[in-house]
């Protein structure tokens, strides 16, 4: 009977996280997930909690509880990176982050002893990267997807860096954000733990605005200043790192600096790169086949394996290779073009924009249309 009790609450819990335009898919798998991240009693409460953001007092009518319990409760769920708390108007406003981009992160983006991280690590890894239902419905149903790829700025000529927009750019995004913070990379962390990461930073992926101050808030990043962010900045690209950040024009709440061999959302550009997982930048790469040698590492570099080497059909030198794009796969993220020591691989604007939502409100609408789920709003 307990058995039941305990599965139906979690089942409940399941279902409240699908309801999201990237919902949760459930399986055994999520279940164990969710009993390792919440207390039974937590899952039955965060079922009932709305998809807009809520007060205390909202919540307190809810789960028909009394202010004090209710706010108690709220603060260890803050706590514990499972809520994002927001100060509006000297009231605290919580919201429930969907699994991606949200708590199953945040879980990782510290070092914590209250939970083993190592077995919560294989069962994320099970859950998103081989039972992958989770990952294709995340990000391959719609047209409007989660994230998009920020354009290796380096990269960029005199001439086509004045077509780039303010929220194309990661620098910009950096110097309007009302916080900063830095945590450890989920991907990078969860493999660590598989023994399987790679040697590219941990600490390096970054969270704006009210995410971060939450997450500042309760030690789950740490703060830090425009010009020190700049820096981390500067670190991926020296890493050949891409920026995967979230799919808005306005308040960007994360940017990601993503490898190809650990991060979720170039793997899964890889797996599902017909589908257009994630959204490109407004640039592609142009090999200048006269100048390049063939060396390869262009090809070594691109996290989505949009780079090959073909034959350069030279009749004085038939094995001599050189690099090709394949522009149906491609980013744009410009790593390539920091990668050629020959300098024969430059960007050019694609053909026509990519659109990119508003705002957060606007993505999570259009991806709840796209979605079949708007009822959820």
């Amino acid at each position: 009977m307990a058995h039941n009790t305990i599965k139906t609450d979690y089942d409940k819990l399941a279902d409240r996280l699908d309801r999201f335009p990237q919902g949760a898919c459930p399986s055994e798998l999520l279940f164990k997930i969710l009993k390792m991240l919440f207390s039974e009693k937590e899952a039955k409460l965060v079922s009932l909690m709305p998809i807009k953001p809520f007060t205390a007092k909202k919540a307190s009518r809810n789960w028909k509880m009394n202010l004090t319990s209710t706010q108690k409760v709220l603060d260890e769920l803050a706590g514990r990176a499972i809520l994002i708390d927001i100060e509006q108007n000297g009231e605290s406003v919580y919201v429930l982050p969907p699994p991606m981009a949200g708590f199953f992160e945040f879980s990782l983006m510290r070092v914590r002893d209250d939970i083993d991280q190592k077995v919560l690590s294989e069962l994320f890894y099970e859950y998103i990267n081989v039972e992958e239902d989770f990952i294709r419905a995340l990000f391959t149903q719609g047209q409007t997807q989660l994230g998009r790829t920020f354009v290796h700025e380096p990269a960029l000529s005199k001439e086509n860096a004045l077509y780039v927009l303010d929220y194309e750019r990661a620098t910009e995004v950096i110097k309007r954000a009302t916080h900063r913070s830095v945590g450890i990379c989920y991907c990078r962390h969860k493999m660590h733990h598989l023994g399987r990461a790679c040697n590219a930073p941990q600490e390096i992926c970054m969270t704006f605005n009210t995410t971060a101050a939450s997450l500042i808030k309760h030690g789950w990043a740490r703060s830090i200043e425009t010009e020190k962010c700049l820096d981390v900045l500067q670190a991926a690209y020296e890493h050949n790192l891409v920026q995967f950040g979230e799919n808005v024009r306005e308040e960007v709440n994360f940017i990601c600096n993503c490898c190809g061999c650990c991060c979720e959302a170039m793997i899964v550009s890889r797996r599902f790169a017909i589908l257009h997982p994630v959204h490109t930048t407004n640039f592609i790469p142009v090999v200048t086949e006269s100048d390049c040698n063939g060396c390869g590492k262009c090809v070594m570099a691109c996290p989505v394996e949009a780079m090959t080497l073909v034959s350069s059909n030279n009749p004085v030198k038939p094995e001599m290779k050189v690099a090709k794009v394949h522009e149906d796969i491609c980013l744009g993220c410009g790593v390539c073009v920091r990668t050629c020591p020959k300098d024969s691989i430059y960007l050019k604007s694609r053909p026509s924009r990519v659109i990119t939502p508003l705002n957060g409100t606007h993505r999570t609408v259009l991806m709840a249309i796209e979605r079949g789920k708007l009822q959820h709003l």
